[in-house]
């Protein structure tokens, strides 16, 4: 079975949890490595990062230009108009990564999703679907593209969720977050919100509260 290439980050203990965190659009794997050290993780964490790179695809809203994406975007309008097909493969990718993660010793329901921008998208779509109970989702500066297709997992139906997003964000409109809360709320999930004075990025309050989230969800047994 082949999988996308990844930047695997171990811990100094035996790993017995993992995140899987998705870059944003002409990003790469290496992207989100750096803020592992500002999340407050304690120092016997036992949690493996994994960090994936995107295919290179051709991008419509950038002239066809080829690049690190999840998925082509092909009308930058509010709610974005996608490449569903390809958004769902690329889920079905990162749903290999999980079960990579599982044949290495992790239980489903130690690994968390974690996703920027279009890797958020693609997050929602495989958390949200996947077969099997995960820790948690973080959805970072994101949007729900496949909230109107998405075949819903029961297993996952009391998922911890957390979105974060920028008030200032003018790539992602604060809007969206909006609108993936509500829907969420309105299929019986219960996520948590974080808002920010920030634009379409990240920011160290927002890492301290990312930091307890994964020490919450990925207790050690």
């Amino acid at each position: 079975m082949g999988y996308l290439p990844t930047v695997d980050v171990e811990p100094t203990h035996p790993a017995s949890a993992a995140v899987i965190w998705l870059h944003g659009l002409g990003a790469d794997g290496h992207d989100f490595v750096p803020i592992i050290p500002e999340l407050g993780l304690p120092r016997d964490h036992g949690i493996r990062f994994i960090f994936p790179h995107a295919p290179a695809l051709p991008v419509t809203i950038n002239g066809g230009y080829v690049m690190p994406a999840w998925y082509d975007i092909l009308e930058m309008s509010l709610d974005r108009k996608v490449d569903v097909a390809q958004l769902q493969a690329s889920a079905q990718e990162v749903g290999k990564l999980i079960e990579r993660e599982i044949a290495r010793g992790i239980p489903s329901e130690r690994i968390v999703l974690a996703g920027f921008s279009q890797g958020g998208a693609v997050a929602y779509q495989t958390a949200l679907s996947y077969p099997k109970p995960l820790a948690g989702l973080l959805a970072l500066s994101t949007y729900f593209a496949t909230a109107e297709t998405i075949a819903l997992n029961t297993v996952n139906a009391t998922l911890p969720i957390h979105i974060f997003h920028g008030k200032q964000d003018g790539v992602v409109q604060v809007v969206l977050a909006h609108k993936a809360q509500r829907w969420l709320e309105e299929h019986g999930y219960a996520p948590a919100y974080s808002e920010y004075a920030m634009e379409h990025n990240v920011c160290a309050e927002e890492l301290v509260v990312i930091g307890q989230c994964l020490r919450a969800w990925l207790k050690p047994d």
